[in-house]
């Protein structure tokens, strides 16, 4: 099949676009539970047939364009499946974990002592703790050099232990980071 010159492909388009557009959005519109999308998959089914615009049949063109729509609501009909399921999965995911892991004493105080930190402490500490980086992936994080990262971390958690001890003793009063006043 050889393609048409562009501007016959444009004007053949606009004429097939202009002639069926309003049939394919009754055609999804009736299909759709939620009508919020319709727009978007009337969209992608003329996005098809402007690619395979040498591929519509002269004479046929609608019962063809409703073969091309019902092929994209099938694909978004699995796709909102697959997005239900999945967040179906991780809300029941999350409920096991609160249902199970209550936290300890010792897990409060560390989360407590963490919230009284610095954002620039908590930062560096996540880095680490959640994120996973060593010393020279949280100095390219920075900006700033290995050595630097490296001090900026053990300052951050030497705040951290004297919090935690403190709280844990019974006097839950921020420690001032170094140059801050009490």
């Amino acid at each position: 099949m050889s393609e048409s010159p562009p501007d016959l492909r444009l004007v053949r388009f606009e004429d097939l676009f202009t002639c069926h557009h309003d049939a394919v959005l009754r055609y999804v519109v009736r299909r759709l539970d939620l009508r919020d999308d319709a727009a978007d998959l009337v969209a992608e089914t003329f996005l098809i047939a402007w690619r395979r615009l040498d591929d519509v049949p002269e004479g046929q063109a609608l019962p063809w364009l409703y073969g091309v729509a019902r092929r994209v609501l099938a694909n978004h009909r699995r796709g909102e499946t697959r997005r239900h399921g999945l967040a179906d999965k991780l809300r029941d995911d999350l409920r096991a974990m609160t249902a199970v892991s209550e936290p300890s004493f010792e897990l409060q105080y560390a989360a407590e002592a963490f919230r009284q930190l610095s954002d620039a402490d908590r930062e560096l500490l996540s880095l680490v703790a959640w994120e996973g980086l060593d010393t020279a992936q949280i100095a390219a994080a920075l900006g700033c050099s290995r050595g630097t990262a490296a001090v900026r971390l053990h300052r951050a958690r030497r705040r951290l232990e004297r919090l935690i001890d403190h709280s844990t003793s019974g006097r839950a009063t921020a420690v001032p980071a170094r140059g801050e006043q009490a």
